[in-house]
């Protein structure tokens, strides 16, 4: 029988509860961080403390999104694209440095191509071990201390499990390798965000989708590359996948500056968000097209807030029950 938690009698008279830090100390709580209300806040000594700003609530909510609970214990994203260099690799990391930085719990990302795949470009590694190495020794894995030899770690705290870089290695990375990994990676991560190779017909997508709780479509703001994602769509649904399809946030991702397209942004944003979830989009950065690693410091303001929302929009799949 549910019993809730007694709660202090009506008495008018203080408790231990009322004495909290908020009320305590003196510009604990909504300190402006910048703008106007910082200057009047600083000149009065904290004693004025202008209203927060929409865009601090804004952000907020956000953060408050991203670090919504996993109720199932382990969550797992998908990220797509049909198309190479529209920035889905990015978006995997982007995504989970992001969630790793706001959340309390442990974020992998997996790079399950079947072939050389570049998520262990975007770090600094700290091992030589591949998902390979783990699939071959993955019996012994027992504590997480024991997966942290497979992984590299971000400063962000997002750790990587990355893919064979020998590209004489002529073992494919399979649908039932993937499904081992993810057995193990389930009890030592909460959420788990895979980078998936450009072809849906592998045998390492199918494992993928198999097991996803949702999906991140990755398109470039063009009209192949929004052909493309549309085709994804296509062929999700018409292969059993249309929950993933609903539920699916779509991420228009502008790799290169911007220029004198006339590509209707918003139509393209109108016509994933009648199909789908949530449809984020993620400006140009000159950080990113580097292509090394990435640094979530030296994204300029507006991508790292594509970022949280991306994270948000994510998030909000996180309580869901998996069926």
């Amino acid at each position: 029988m549910f019993t809730s938690s007694p709660k202090p009698p009506l008495t008018g008279r203080p408790t231990a509860e009322s004495l909290d830090p908020e009320s305590l100390l003196r510009g604990r709580r909504n300190a402006p961080a910048k703008g106007w209300r910082r200057l009047v806040y600083k000149a009065s000594g904290g004693w004025i403390k202008p209203g927060e700003s929409p865009e601090v609530r804004r952000r907020r909510e956000l953060v408050t999104r991203a670090r919504t609970p996993v109720t199932a214990g382990h969550h797992r994203v998908a990220v797509l694209s049909l198309k190479g260099g529209v920035g889905k690799t990015t978006t995997t990391v982007g995504l989970g440095a992001t969630l790793a930085q706001v959340r309390g719990d442990r974020v992998i990302a997996v790079d399950a191509n079947p072939d050389r795949g570049t998520l262990s470009d975007k770090l600094v590694l700290e091992t030589s071990a591949t998902v390979r190495d783990l699939l071959n020794e993955r019996d012994q894995v027992k504590r997480y201390v024991d997966i942290r030899a497979f992984t590299s770690q971000a400063p962000s705290r997002l750790e990587v499990l990355a893919s064979d870089r020998d590209p004489s290695v002529s073992e494919a990375f399979s649908g039932s390798d993937y499904q081992a990994v993810s057995q193990v990676l389930e009890n030592f991560y909460s959420i788990c965000i895979t980078d998936c190779g450009t072809g849906l017909l592998h045998s390492a997508m199918g494992g993928v989708l198999g097991l996803a709780d949702q999906i991140v479509l990755v398109s470039s703001p063009s009209v192949d590359g929004a052909r493309a994602a549309s085709a994804t769509l296509d062929w999700l649904e018409a292969h059993h996948y249309a929950d993933l399809v609903k539920n699916a946030t779509v991420v228009l991702c502008s790799v290169r500056p911007r220029s004198k397209s006339a590509v209707d942004i918003k139509k393209l944003e109108a016509h994933f968000a009648a199909r789908c979830r949530a449809v984020i989009r993620v400006p140009y950065d000159p950080h990113l097209e580097e292509g090394a690693e990435i640094d979530l410091d030296r994204l300029q303001e507006p991508t790292r807030d594509a970022y949280l929302q991306l994270a948000a929009c994510v998030g909000d799949g996180f309580a869901g029950i998996r069926e």
